[in-house]
C-alpha cells in the first residue's frame, strides 16, 4: 500500500495532479479541497494517499490532511459509495462540514453534492453517525457562533457556489466588511476564479 508521497508537483488538471517522486510520475486524483490548497507547479508537496486496486486498473487518491484520508476511507466502506463518489463528497464538503451535517442529520447539505441523491444522503447520514472522528473538527469550529460570515456563506450557497468555493472567498474578504459588501467582494473573487 502506498500511504504517503512527497515530491515535486508537475501538473494540475482537476481533479488529477502529477507528482514526480524521484523520477517516477504518479497520477493522483485529489478532492477539490486538496486541489485548492496546492502550491504553484514545481513546488514540493506531501500527500496522504489511498490506493485502490481493481482488476483492470490501479487508482491513487491523495489528500492534504490525514482526517480527509480517514473520512474518504470511511465513505468508501458504505454500500453504494465508491471512490469517485467519496471524492465528490470531499470536493463539495470539508471534513468538518460533513461531520456537522451528520451530527445534525442534515441530508439537504449532502444532496447539494453532485451525484448524491436523497436515498444516498440518508444512507450516508445513517452509516456515518457513529463513525466520523470528532477530532476532525477544530475546536474553534465546534463552538462557532453564527456571524456575518455565515450570512455571506448562505448567500453564496444559495447562488450555487459549493461550500469549498464559498469558504475560500470568505477567507479572502475584509473582516470589517458588512454582509452586503462581503457578498459583493466574494462574488468578484469567485468570478475571477472560474
Amino acid at each position: 500500500m502506498i500511504g504517503r508521497l512527497t515530491g515535486v508537483l508537475l501538473e494540475k488538471h482537476p481533479p488529477q495532479v502529477l507528482l514526480d517522486v524521484q523520477g517516477v510520475g504518479y497520477e493522483i486524483d485529489v478532492p477539490m479541497s486538496t486541489f485548492y490548497e496546492l502550491p504553484a507547479l514545481g513546488a514540493q508537496i506531501t500527500l496522504h494517499t489511498h490506493l485502490v486496486i481493481r482488476e483492470d486498473l490501479h487508482l491513487l487518491f491523495g489528500f492534504a490532511t490525514e482526517p480527509e484520508r480517514q473520512t474518504f476511507r470511511q465513505l468508501i466502506k458504505i454500500s453504494g459509495v465508491g471512490a469517485r463518489t467519496a471524492l465528490a463528497i470531499l470536493s463539495g464538503l470539508s471534513v468538518s462540514d460533513l461531520h456537522r451535517a451528520v451530527v445534525a442529520q442534515d441530508s439537504a447539505r449532502l444532496i447539494k453534492v453532485p451525484g448524491i441523491g436523497k436515498k444516498t444522503a440518508e444512507r450516508l447520514l445513517l452509516e456515518l453517525r457513529d463513525k466520523l472522528d470528532s477530532a476532525a473538527i477544530s475546536p474553534d469550529q465546534r463552538h462557532a457562533a453564527p456571524t456575518q460570515d455565515s450570512d455571506i456563506l448562505n448567500a453564496l450557497l444559495s447562488l450555487g457556489y459549493n461550500d469549498r468555493e464559498a469558504g475560500w472567498a470568505i477567507k479572502q474578504i475584509s473582516s470589517t466588511a458588512t454582509v452586503s459588501e462581503g457578498i459583493r467582494q466574494a462574488l468578484q473573487l469567485l468570478s475571477k476564479e472560474r
